[in-house]
């Protein structure tokens, strides 16, 4: 098995190539091994290069609600009455440190995503 790290993006383009000819390869043959063995480099060398960034706090939590169907009455546990849901979701009141904890207990969103700072 001829593989080599991907340094450039002509490298990475070439995996790419390699990869997409190899999407059939069933798992466990050479061929499979192969396919994962790219992937897993492919994967590092785009972490390094095409770093993904934490979505907007307020963007997560709509993303969430869309998700689970659920509604800002929903939100009412977590961040307080409505007037202050709807403050938080209109960005005229910041989410606090109690909100935060609430938000990523009882919804599961990640309080990396609850405390990035806004532009």
């Amino acid at each position: 098995m001829d593989i080599k790290p991907i340094r450039t993006k002509t490298d990475y383009r070439a995996t790419l190539r390699e990869i997409e000819t190899l999407m059939t390869a069933k798992a466990g043959s050479p061929e499979g091994d192969r396919l994962d063995v790219l992937v897993t480099l492919v994967e590092a060398y785009e972490r390094v290069h095409f770093p993904m960034d934490l979505p907007d706090p307020i963007e997560a939590i709509k993303f969430v609600m869309e998700q689970r169907g659920l509604t800002p009455k929903d939100l009412e546990p977590a961040i307080g009455r409505m007037n202050r849901v709807y403050e938080v979701l209109n960005r005229t009141r910041p989410l606090t440190l109690a909100m935060i904890r609430h938000l990523h207990d009882d919804f599961g969103i990640p309080a990396a995503s609850l405390i990035k700072q806004t532009a």
